[in-house]
């Protein structure tokens, strides 16, 4: 199986499965010398992690980091930096009725016609259960732009029908953690998770919206032809379980706009150059232009629910489908983290490669 490595300099692959002894992330090109925040990291992993609310699948795993190999004394040698956390709540025994059918929207065909086989234990490798080793990676990206005075937020801004002010400006991004529905905007976070515990109810699934801001990014980032910054950037999010959409800036509904209405004029500010608007989301010519990076990530609904469905089994016959086990009736609370990973992934890979963009 090939394309479990993301990154051009700084090179994350991950391992492992959903039901497998553990997941991680072998990280690859760090920088030596880097202080490696480990209370952080766990937090990044706290604030993914199943269980965490009535609102999120109910599986219940720690997700303790452990560090296997890259740090000494709290930095990062230059080596290979490893980090891995443990499968302890796994019951592979809710996917046996799926072991012979395929179920809905989920990679069970499609793993079968490419490898003859698969893991139907939770899904193997097409779990979200792998997101997890993204967001240690991340955690470790993270350090690095803290160190550059870059920012990485995301937070929740439409699930089903129900969104927030579109000015997300209004409201304090440091208050997203501060409902389980990681909303900054709190009259809206009631009415999401309103609908998230009537659609659990129900025994549904519903999909939803995470917005991601990135701050303090300098002019200069992304490579202008096919390595654009946000090119990349849009692959990362895209590789994300359950993502079906990806914009930045005016994104589709910039379309309506004249090209007089759409344009981010410059001026000056106190010897700072920047642009009036952000039409262009902070990148112009697949290059950073030194304003914030907005961009919005759509995830489909979760496609396990509990809900009777039909399907075909291994031999092309009928069977019904209905699904077991813990799932969460929405995603996008606890993919909030794995966007920000993404993200600064994305990020510190690029502050890498422009080093080498010009001699001073």
């Amino acid at each position: 199986m090939s394309g479990n490595t993301f990154g051009s300099l700084f090179r994350v692959t991950t391992f492992g499965e959903s039901h497998g002894e553990m997941v991680g992330a072998v990280i690859d090109g760090c920088p030596a010398g880097l202080a490696i925040d480990l209370e952080l990291i766990q937090n990044e992993m706290d604030r993914r992690r199943p269980g965490q609310s009535k609102i999120t699948t109910q599986r219940n795993e720690a997700d303790r980091v452990q560090v296997l190999s890259g740090l000494f004394e709290g930095k990062s040698t230059g080596a290979p930096i490893t980090l891995a956390i443990r499968n302890q709540d796994q019951r592979s025994q809710d996917y046996d009725y799926i072991a012979d059918a395929f179920r809905p929207s989920h990679a069970d065909y499609t793993y079968e016609q490419k490898y003859g086989r698969r893991d139907h234990r939770g899904g193997g490798r097409s779990s979200a259960r792998e997101t997890a080793a993204r967001v240690l990676a991340g955690g470790v990206a993270k350090c690095f732009l803290a160190a550059q005075g870059i920012l990485v937020r995301a937070f929740v801004s439409q699930v089903g029908a129900i969104r927030m002010d579109s000015n997300f400006r209004k409201f304090d991004l440091n208050l997203t953690d501060e409902n389980i529905v990681r909303c900054p905007d709190s009259g809206a976070a009631e009415k999401m998770i309103s609908l998230i515990e009537k659609v659990q109810a129900d025994g549904d699934t519903v999909g939803g919206v995470v917005t991601g801001v990135i701050m303090g990014c300098p002019a200069g980032l992304g490579e202008p032809v096919f390595d654009k910054f946000h090119a990349d950037l849009g692959k990362a999010m895209l590789s994300i379980n359950a993502v079906k959409g990806f914009e930045y800036g005016s994104g589709f509904s910039g379309v309506a706009l004249r090209g007089s209405e759409h344009n981010d004029l410059f001026e000056n500010v106190n010897g700072k150059i920047q642009t009036v608007t952000n039409h262009s989301g902070g990148v112009q010519g697949g290059i950073t232009n030194g304003m914030p990076i907005e961009f919005r990530v759509a995830f489909k609904p979760v496609a396990t629910h509990l809900k009777q469905q039909t399907s075909v089994n291994r031999q092309g016959e009928s069977v019904e489908i209905k699904g077991r086990g813990r799932h969460d009736p929405c995603v996008v609370p606890r993919a909030v983290p794995i966007v920000e990973a993404m993200a600064a992934m994305t990020l510190m890979d690029h502050v890498l490669r422009n080093r080498s963009s010009k001699y001073e």
